[in-house]
């Protein structure tokens, strides 16, 4: 009932009942973290797992054996040890005597969360996670900044989290609909509440890589700030609309210092070596009519369109003076070619952009939306979101980030670093909505970037059965069916 799948697993016959877990050198961390998942106390004797390091494994390989006496797991890294005990976490409390020698096949195993369209609590946040490491993923993906909010401190801006973090309501049904709730919605995290999920995450091998969406997509920014934009004397309120807002960052001076600040305080907060720009969906119709635009955009020897590459190096340079990876959505288009070799890119659009990334040299995470977008529908059942297409279970099983035999990079060379899913929240509201829309499919998506291609879907869906029972009793799975609204014409205040 493993999931992921293990690389390699050899059963035997008996099994083991722990009475506590050892920790041996340099294992203290991933044994602490056991014992609170299994409740086994830290011991010297009896029939233990044992913790250990093991120089000559991969950098989150481990090895398991159990036997009716005991049980070893090693590896030569923390990571590999943390891995180790999310499948110990699954097989708990009786241990079946098995040999496993597992690896992941992606390096990058990741799950955005949109926490800027609807604010998530951070209990949820730490919960989240959790089942992100149960399942193998190594990074959180948090969308922080968007038109419809602003969800991260920012010390000497607090118009952003006074301003940008509030909107009047929320649109109801898909964008253009004309219908919104009347509801007020926000919120925001402190750099010590984030820098406190950082460490919770860490604990349990995963990484926190933040977004900070530029330079369009900042409506709620521009409601703060209105002079970082190309209309200063416009005042403009947080959007309250799904979809994307025309207004974006200006080109001036101000607008770049204010992305200096900001990505420093980041940086600050989250130790991840990589740290996501957003890059995409930047309408540049007020760049073509903004004086300090066409000034720039003819200094340039460019047409304003073009600005957008441009701005992208720009911070480029900046996250790199951090000692941080920049990284960016697959916006190639009038962008194509122009964009710094070592700027990582999320192909969403869908995965002949990722492979056009790669043969440019480029370091890719593969998220095309047909296969990874989670708030799209998972079947035609009423009640579902209301996005299209549907996205199904079996979809995304059968979605390989390697196909065509794109290689794997190793972080330094160009090649496909992982895959990640996608959580936009839109039309999910509330912890319960999220879970809806990621479970089972996360599971399924972590077996793509976990396990070798193998035994096939029918396989995985019989492991998966127990699977489910086991996220039930985590409270991983909603208690009743969720309802999303838009779906089945939920009632809201029309805009003539």
């Amino acid at each position: 009932m493993l999931v992921p799948r293990p690389a390699r697993l050899t059963r035997h016959a008996g099994s083991c009942v722990p009475t506590g877990i050892l920790a041996g050198p340099g294992t203290r961390g991933p044994a602490r973290l056991l014992s609170g998942y299994t409740g086994l106390p830290l011991v010297h004797n009896g029939p233990v797992i044992r913790l250990a390091r093991k120089p000559g494994l991969g950098p989150e390989e481990y090895t398991l054996e159990v036997t009716p006496d005991h049980a070893l797991l090693t590896a030569s890294t923390e990571a590999g040890l943390l891995a180790g005990v999310q499948t110990i976490r699954q097989l708990s409390p009786r241990l079946p005597c098995l040999t496993i020698r597992d690896a992941p096949r992606l390096p990058w195993r990741g799950v955005l969360l949109d926490v800027a369209r609807h604010f998530m609590p951070l209990e949820f946040l730490r919960e989240f996670v959790d089942l992100l490491a149960l399942h193998k993923y190594n990074v959180l993906h948090l969308h922080l900044t968007d038109d419809q909010g602003w969800r991260i401190e920012i010390t000497g801006r607090p118009r952003l989290t006074e301003v940008g973090a509030w909107r009047a309501e929320s649109m109801v049904g898909p964008a253009g609909s004309g219908v919104f709730d009347g509801v007020p919605h926000g919120g925001f995290y402190t750099q010590r509440e984030l820098r406190e999920l950082v460490a919770f995450a860490a604990e349990r091998g995963v990484r926190i890589v933040p977004e900070i969406d530029l330079p369009g997509h900042v409506r709620a920014a521009l409601a703060a700030y209105p002079s970082l934009g190309n209309r200063p004397s416009v005042a403009l309120p947080v959007w309250t609309e799904w979809g994307i807002s025309p207004d974006i960052l200006g080109v001036h001076d101000e607008a770049f210092a204010f992305c200096r600040d900001v990505l420093d305080q980041v940086a600050g907060v989250f130790p991840s070596p990589y740290l996501h720009i957003g890059g995409d969906e930047c309408p540049t119709t007020q760049w073509e009519t903004s004086p300090i635009a066409r000034r720039k955009a003819a200094d340039l020897g460019v047409r304003p369109a073009e600005l957008h590459p441009w701005f992208l190096g720009r911070l480029h340079d900046i996250v790199g003076a951090l000692g941080r990876r920049a990284v960016c959505w697959d916006e190639t288009g009038h962008a194509a070619g122009r964009l710094p070799a070592d700027l990582v890119v999320t192909a969403w659009r869908d995965a002949a952009h990722g492979a056009l990334a790669v043969a440019r040299g480029h370091q890719v995470v593969m998220a095309p939306h047909t296969a990874t977008y989670f708030d799209y529908r998972q079947s035609e059942e009423p009640g579902e979101p209301p996005r299209e297409p549907v996205t199904t279970l079996e979809d995304v099983y059968r979605f390989d980030p390697l196909a065509g035999g794109l290689p794997v990079s190793d972080g330094t060379t160009p090649g496909v670093l992982g895959t990640q899913a996608q959580l936009w929240t839109e039309h999910a509201p509330t912890p319960e909505h999220v879970r809806h829309l990621a479970f089972p499919r996360l599971c399924a998506l972590a077996e793509r970037a976990w396990s070798p291609p193998g035994r096939g879907y029918a396989e995985f869906r019989q492991r998966l059965t127990g699977h489910l029972d086991r996220l039930r009793a985590l409270g991983a799975l909603p208690k009743e069916r969720v309802r999303f609204a838009g779906a089945l014409g939920v009632p809201g205040k029309t805009v003539p």
